[in-house]
């Protein structure tokens, strides 16, 4: 997201002006001509409002709309893609995507309606409502916005901000996106895996539809990449907003970092320079560390020095990043600290910027696909990304970016460019999903920088296991199934398992509380005892699983109470979240026709049925206590790890044993290395339910043989004769209860 601004008029359709100075004469006009009434509102027919000419004024104090005019000839070209480049700032993602608009009213919307790409889905809501400002339109009609578990956009939509999980996703049901005129792949240089992917299918598309428009906007670092990667496409290049800033480096100390980065926010202040800072950090942790910090600094400084705003962005803020523009047009002495990561490299431009503090480090997961878990890494950001940055505070006059780092670092340390998300990224959602899209084999896809052969191949592997291939590397029913739903494979494998077992109203829950996880807040120092008191009544004791059962169960109980959140100590935003997601995939199960039982939480059998679904999806990710003290080892790797202060298992009182067997629902190396969400399965269950073939590749260890072993001995007894089943009750009904389970279990094998 680059700047702010408003529609204009469009170039005349007779032809080009021969001078700029007539085309700007021509955008004096307040919008186009609709039969001559050049006040009327060309999307909604209503007369403009006096905020549209005040935005357009600002509009056109953009940098990029000197470059209306080559924009607007390239996109009415014979060339299907055009690529724009500019710093951030200046504009780009507000007025291009209107632009783009123009161009499709001018064809009366023949080829399809306009859609703008973001890589954060946050910048594409906080986009939408700028946009819908600057067109005098309103939020939901002519301009919507489409986001995960959140679609803004109607019928009458015909500027649509999306994020592009949202895009790619909808290519499963419209490969050639049909209703789409114009596609703006917006922040390229980002590297999303979905963006990446979008570059390649949306050449593919061009060919099959040659009135489609692609307009891909990056930042300069990637402007030569992408063109040799998109054909020599027309190049619109966007000047920077004013002079570079000074650039100052200053090395300091790595366990200091948050301390020197608030000191150097707290000297400017105190010198009392003109203009707001922006402070980037590592990571979400950080950021929230650092404004803990400046707040309680900013209320003992002297009140002459005027306020100071700490203002946190990331993407659990959610909805409050707006607050960022909230006054930002009145005069006021009030100094704003916006503290944050690479979301704000290039999205969320502000006005009065001067002054840019990096601390020149980024924390990114990375995925090993040879352990299938990811990795938390501290490590320095590309030179590219520090240009971002920096090019945050040019302006006139020029702002400063400060550097926490040395120049030899710069020099040595930090490489040209980000690792693409590809690289470092699980890849089986994204297989699952171009299997849907019937790109059987991956080499067909065009990728500006192909995926690890390993990487793949363990994707393809995984979603073997889970059967959602047939024998020849296509999906099977089962594959097809799961990529309807917007999950991780092995939990939509787990949702499908649920229908055999009748647990599907627990699992639907339990799934929208996983995708909308965490949903714990840490406790204020002095409720700590308090908050465990009320949450030990939440526990489940048979695991994690269970217990986000209850908590979702409990939250819609008590009505979504906002106080019971607080005295739980837990997220609302979160819970809300989990009830949006639920209602969304009970909606898909409706569509697609799948069973949903009615809930039975509570009994044993339940419990039963939901570890059976769990473990369908989920025997990939399964830990045994190899001393009885809380070392968890993996199945598929040697990586030790520990339960979470915060499981069930830790938090209860009386303590009991650890269990021997877990299931857990991620893990990541980092320093505490500890499973996240894990209930106790027995191996029996295991060794019924995962397939034979994945027992087999297992690596070696005593956690192998013992599930061979228990193997062995189920074996004989599936080789046996069946006989029939008495009518009447059995002495013993528990062991009856078992035989149905290993029954049920039989037909599960099946289906596997």
């Amino acid at each position: 997201m680059a700047g702010n601004g408003a529609p204009g008029s469009a170039p005349q359709r007779n032809g080009p002006s021969p001078a700029l100075e007539k085309e700007e004469e021509e955008e004096e006009e307040p919008a186009l001509g609709c039969d001559g009434d050049l006040e009327v509102n060309p999307y909604d027919g209503l007369p403009f409002s006096s905020r549209y000419y005040e935005l357009l004024r600002q509009r056109r104090d953009l940098p990029v709309w000197t470059t209306k005019y080559s924009f607007m000839e390239h996109l009415e070209g014979n060339s299907g893609i055009v690529l724009v480049s500019g710093p951030p700032g200046t504009g780009k993602s507000t007025q291009i995507p209107q632009w783009c608009v123009e161009y499709a009213l001018s064809l009366q919307f023949a080829h399809g309606l306009v859609a703008c790409t973001q890589p954060h889905s946050l910048a594409a809501l906080s986009l939408s409502l700028r946009v819908a400002d600057e067109m005098d339109l309103n939020l939901g009609h002519e301009v919507g916005y489409c986001v995960p578990h959140e679609d803004c956009c109607t019928t009458e939509t015909i500027l649509r901000y999306c994020s592009d999980e949202m895009l790619l996703r909808e290519m499963t049901s419209d490969p050639l996106l049909r209703q789409y005129g114009v596609v703006v792949l917006d922040e390229a240089q980002e590297r999303t895996v979905p963006t990446d992917v979008l570059l390649g299918l949306l050449k593919d598309v061009l060919r099959q539809r040659p009135a489609l428009k692609v307009v891909v906007v990056t930042s300069p670092a990637m402007e030569e990449r992408l063109c040799a990667f998109c054909g020599d496409p027309p190049v619109v290049r966007v000047p920077a907003r004013g002079d570079p800033p000074v650039l100052l480096y200053r090395d300091l100390p790595a366990r200091s970092r948050i301390t020197a980065a608030c000191q150097a926010v707290l000297d400017i202040h105190r010198r009392q320079e003109l203009g707001h800072i922006l402070l980037f950090m590592a990571s979400e942790q950080e950021i929230n560390e650092a404004c803990s910090v400046l707040r309680w600094e900013a209320a003992a400084l002297h009140p002459g020095l005027g306020p100071l705003l700490v203002l946190p962005l990331h993407p659990g803020v959610g909805r409050a990043a707006q607050r960022l523009y909230e006054g930002l047009e009145e005069s006021g002495c009030e100094r704003r600290v916006v503290v944050t990561h690479g979301l704000a490299e290039a999205s969320f431009s502000m006005g009065g910027i001067r002054f840019v503090i990096d601390t020149g480090l980024e924390l990114r997961s990375v995925y090993n696909p040879r352990i299938r878990a990811e990795s938390q890494v501290l490590r320095p950001i590309s030179k590219s990304q520090a240009q971002s940055r920096m090019d945050r505070a040019i302006g006139s006059p020029p702002g400063t970016c400060l550097r926490l780092y040395s120049e030899a670092f710069y020099e040595q340390r930090l490489p040209p460019s980000p690792v693409p998300h590809v690289s470092e990224t699980s890849l089986s959602r994204l297989v699952l999903l171009l299997k849907r899209l019937d790109i059987a084999d991956m080499g067909q896809c065009d990728f500006l920088d192909r995926p690890a052969p390993e990487s793949l191949m363990q994707a393809l592997e995984d979603l073997d296991y889970l059967a959602a291939l047939d024998d020849d590397g296509n999906l099977s029913e089962v594959g097809i199934i799961m990529s309807e739903f917007p999950l991780d494979p092995q939990l939509a494998k787990a949702l499908i398992a649920s229908c055999e077992f009748d647990c599907v109203e627990e699992m639907v829950s339990l799934a929208a509380m996983l995708t909308a996880y965490p949903c714990f807040l840490p406790p204020a120092a002095h409720m700590e005892e308090a908050v465990a008191m009320y949450r030990r009544a939440l526990l489940h004791p048979d695991g994690d699983h269970f217990t986000l059962i209850n908590i979702f169960n409990a939250f819609q109980h008590h009505e979504a109470d906002e106080g019971w959140c607080r005295k739980h100590a837990v997220s609302a935003a979160a819970l809300r979240l989990a009830g949006i997601v639920r209602a969304e995939l009970l909606e898909v199960m409706q569509r697609i026709e799948l069973p949903v039982s009615p809930p039975a939480f509570g009994t044993d059998a339940n419990v039963r049925n939901i570890q059976r679904a769990l473990i369908s999806g989920y025997f990939l990710k399964v830990a045994r206590d190899i001393d009885g003290s809380g070392n968890y080892v993996m199945l598929t790797h040697k990586h030790v790890a520990h339960l979470p202060p915060a499981c069930c298992y830790l938090l209860r009182q009386p303590p009991r044993r650890l269990p021997p067997w877990v299931l857990y629902h991620e893990f990541t190396i980092s320093q505490d290395n500890c499973l996240r969400v894990v209930s106790e399965i027995q191996p029996q269950m295991l060794v019924a339910l995962a397939p034979q073939y994945y027992l087999s590749n297992l690596p070696p260890s005593e956690s192998r043989d013992l599930l061979m072993a228990l193997r062995e001995e189920v074996a004989p007894a599936e080789d046996a004769p069946v006989v029939p089943t008495p009518l009447g009750p059995a002495p013993g009904g528990r062991d009856e209860d078992e035989d149905e389970d290993e029954d049920e279990d039989k037909e599960v094998c099946v289906l596997q």
